[in-house]
């Protein structure tokens, strides 16, 4: 009879190690046991990068990660088996990080053409993400793409939209001007300081002021998919993609987390830059 069998531990002789004992060291012992199951134990890190992208994920005023997305994160890596360790980057550090495998996973959207080749997406997608162009009220709706040429166009200091930003620096027929958050770049459209701004509406929708900001408009450019996007310089990363679509799928089952989403193509507008669709 082995001492390290679970079940022999009941039969170990009482001299100098009591029935208490035995009973406490086949607990720990099985629970070891289910946890590993579970496909992780607890101190399983799993590095987890995310940015500066109120309210979906942000970092607050002392230092800790937020968001929704950082909410659901946290759910879903936990249940997969995993223990999330935070890292808060600028956007392009996160994409070098992915690449260089000094982290595991990114929050982020998917369909990025600079990570192309370098991460797994999941299948799971908790919430859609749209890229709009915002404008005042008497400006043209943006309903093509090169109505932005001949015209000064603020971006939020730190996004590269996905690599969209490159094309817009590129092209000497558009001005890009740079605001350092949400709340500046609105407000430098209502001064006149752009034609359009370019920024997502989740985190728009989140700064806008009423009435104060009753003359901007929105026009849809592209929609996307948030999405984990884990690592392939990890080689496991195919195993922890599962492992968080099987976790996100039991949590979706008991209302944990958003239900399900089926994925269809999105929106883009005409006229979008193929390369970075």
């Amino acid at each position: 009879m082995h001492s390290h069998c679970p079940i022999c531990l009941f039969y170990l002789p009482f001299t100098g190690f009591s029935f208490f004992m035995r009973r406490f060291l086949l607990a720990v012992t099985l629970l070891a046991m289910g946890a590993h199951a579970h496909g992780g134990v607890p101190g399983n890190p799993l590095r987890v990068a995310y940015v500066e992208f109120p309210p979906i994920t942000y970092q607050t005023p002392d230092g800790k990660p937020a968001g929704m997305f950082i909410e659901f994160t946290r759910k879903v890596a936990v249940e997969a088996g995993y223990e999330p360790e935070f890292v808060y980057l600028p956007v392009s550090r996160a994409y070098l990080y992915l690449t260089n495998g000094k982290v595991d996973v990114w929050p982020g959207l998917t369909n990025i053409p600079a990570l192309d080749g370098e991460v797994l997406e999941s299948w799971a997608s908790p919430l859609p993400a749209q890229l709009s162009a915002w404008y005042l009220a008497g400006t043209q709706p943006l309903d093509h793409f090169d109505k932005l040429l001949n015209k000064t166009v603020i971006v939020i200091g730190g996004y590269t939209y996905g690599g969209l930003l490159y094309w817009l620096e590129s092209k000497d027929s558009i001005r890009v001007t740079e605001a350092p958050n949400h709340r500046s770049a609105l407000d430098m459209l209502k001064r006149g300081r752009g034609d359009y701004l370019l920024d997502y509406r989740q985190p728009v929708m989140d700064t806008l002021e009423v009435p104060a900001d009753s003359m901007i408009r929105e026009s849809e450019v592209r929609s996307r998919n948030l999405a984990w996007l884990f690592s392939l310089a990890n080689p496991r990363a195919a195993i922890v993609r599962e492992a968080f679509d099987d976790a996100y799928i039991r949590l979706a089952e008991t209302g944990e987390v958003p239900p399900v989403r089926k994925l269809k193509e999105g929106y883009v507008i005409p006229g979008f830059p193929e390369q970075y669709r």
